[in-house]
């Protein structure tokens, strides 16, 4: 498998939103870009333009043109432009994912679902989302989420993204690459590769998450529907921690169980966290930098502090930035959800 290498170069190139070039960006001084779990990624780049190059981003607009930026030839990062800033000698673009859009939508069917895998229903809000406008998407399914649910939506009510992330919580976790949306279980994991403290030369912190931890999880549906879904309870080592949240999607009592059970899985033990925010990975580091993807796992062996960690977790956000000085790679980790 392919290292993370060293950054030769990058590349970036605005499109209109049907996919025609608009431009590419000739001098790029400075390039953030990340990619996120359960949310919407971003980016931002420095432009010091040419002549040739000036007029072309001089037509670019915000929400109407798009960012695509590859490294080393390989596509990294795709989104709507957001916020362009032209400046005397230089332009400044940031951009969000495609899961921007979906915060921007509302549903535009009223429909319900019974007794449907979670993972039917996320698609089912993307479609409906995306379907009278679509600025160019895809969906796929790496494994249905095995979570079994009733939601009910009505039209022009809620924000598509928040429904989306609503499912996130109760058993189904997605990520956005470029313009295609992944779908997978919680306790996706397959693992992209392996990172032991060599792969990390200036450290990493290790970190349990006390205020995510409960044994005891208390789901409510809608108002109408009156369901409430319990899971756990005493525990015989952390004792009685309850949570209780609302979700007027969820509509039935088997649909509120399911959720609590899939909440308290990811909460239970308390979650272990690693982060590397404040170093950067090594280039020698044995994963391929196109693979660290959110939802994916990495199996991780770290004796460089008093928690020692040798197991497999899944990557939760990568935030990568360049300039002249060179590249910063930067990942975090969290547990993988435990299986009912």
């Amino acid at each position: 498998m392919a290292g993370l290498g060293c950054a030769a170069e990058y590349t970036a190139y605005i499109s209109d939103r049907g996919g025609a070039l608009l431009a590419q960006a000739q001098t790029i001084t400075k390039l953030e870009w990340n990619r996120l779990l359960n949310d919407a990624s971003t980016a931002r780049v420095t432009i010091e333009p040419d002549w040739d190059c000036c007029g072309p981003l001089g037509d670019m607009r915000a929400m109407r043109h798009w960012l695509h930026i590859y490294r080393n030839d390989v596509y990294v990062w795709g989104g709507q432009i957001i916020q362009p800033t032209w400046g005397v000698g230089t332009v400044q673009i940031a951009a969000a994912d495609i899961v921007s859009v979906l915060n921007r939508r509302t549903p535009h069917e009223t429909r319900a679902f019974t007794n449907t895998d979670l993972t039917e229903i996320a698609e089912w809000v993307i479609e409906d989302a995306m379907f009278p406008d679509d600025p160019g998407h895809s969906v796929k399914v790496l494994q249905e989420s095995g979570v079994l649910g009733s939601r009910a939506y009505r039209a022009a009510i809620g924000q598509s993204g928040d429904h989306l992330r609503d499912l996130a919580d109760s058993g189904l976790d997605f990520t956005a690459f470029g313009e295609t949306l992944l779908l997978m279980p919680d306790d996706w994991s397959a693992s992209v590769g392996r990172l032991t403290d060599a792969d990390l030369p200036d450290g990493l912190s290790v970190a349990e998450d006390g205020t995510a931890l409960a044994t005891r999880w208390i789901v409510y549906g809608s108002d109408e529907s009156g369901v409430v879904g319990v899971a756990g309870g005493t525990h015989p080592y952390y004792g009685l921690i309850e949570r209780s949240v609302q979700d007027t999607s969820i509509t039935d009592q088997a649909s509120a169980d399911a959720a609590a059970r899939s909440r308290l899985n990811a909460s239970l033990p308390v979650p272990v966290y690693l982060d590397s925010q404040e170093v950067t990975l090594s280039p020698d580091a044995g994963v391929d930098i196109a693979r660290l993807v959110p939802g994916w796992c990495v199996d991780v062996t770290t004796t460089a502090t008093c928690r020692n960690i040798s197991q497999r977790m899944k990557i939760t956000g990568v935030a990568v930035s360049a300039d002249g000085g060179g590249e910063q790679v930067k990942v975090q980790f969290g547990p993988v959800s435990a299986e009912d």
